[in-house]
């Protein structure tokens, strides 16, 4: 049984939301090349109905990106997956920085692996949601901020890893700075249409190593809040 099942009742789902439903799910990220067993228990246990409207639950193993409101998107999982693997990749990160909460589904995937999760939205409605199902699930680790994510959170700074959950037209510079010496950040970049997944590794000489992982499509990571 899930270990979130023991909090929330409706976390073990029925039917098409059901444990089967998350194995076949398992299963074909598997078969697409998921190899990290830490971020596929977490995917098999975690609820992802729970962060998507009750009338889309049923999709909600579907390895798919669904709509979540205001213009966004609850990542596919297998983009998810992956995105956490690269972060998690040499040595798991202490703490880390996201940005763009959305549903919260990635912020709480990555909460089950790392100590803690600092995550800013720019939508109130959104984070306000999010909030709602981190308590319901009891990921106490997870902090959260309402503000423009390009800025990042400079005030908790520097962070071991960073995730950018949506795509901007390059690297945000006051994220890279953000960094620790030897971190991680891990982000879609370009314009709708031709955009890559990017790890970025900090080296300590204050240098970085660039490496592109895969063609993606993400919404646009816009700036201000709503």
């Amino acid at each position: 049984m899930s270990r979130f099942a023991h909090k929330v009742p409706e976390a073990r789902g029925l039917g098409m939301t059901s444990q089967r439903a998350r194995d076949r799910l398992i299963e074909r990220l598997v078969g697409e090349g998921i190899r990290d067993r830490r971020v596929l228990d977490v995917l098999r246990q975690l609820p992802r109905h729970l962060f998507i409207d009750e009338a889309l639950a049923t999709r909600a193993y579907e390895d798919t990106a669904l709509p979540i409101g205001q213009g966004q998107t609850i990542s596919q999982p297998y983009v998810v997956a992956r995105m956490t693997e690269l972060l998690l990749d040499q040595v798991v990160p202490r703490r880390v920085l996201e940005v763009g909460t959305g549903s919260g589904y990635q912020c709480a995937v990555l909460a089950s692996l790392v100590d803690q999760v600092y995550t800013v939205e720019r939508i109130d409605e959104l984070l306000r949601n999010a909030r709602r199902r981190f308590r319901k699930l009891g990921l106490s680790n997870i902090r959260s901020r309402h503000d423009d994510g390009r800025l990042g959170w400079p005030d908790e700074a520097p962070f071991d890893a960073i995730m950018v959950t949506a795509a901007g037209s390059d690297l945000e510079e006051a994220l890279l700075a953000q960094l620790a010496p030897g971190g991680v950040l891990v982000a879609p970049v370009g314009p709708p249409g031709k955009q890559d997944l990017l790890r970025v590794r900090a080296n300590a000489d204050g240098g970085w190593q660039r490496e592109i992982v895969a063609a993606v499509s993400f919404v646009p990571l816009l700036g201000g809040v709503a």
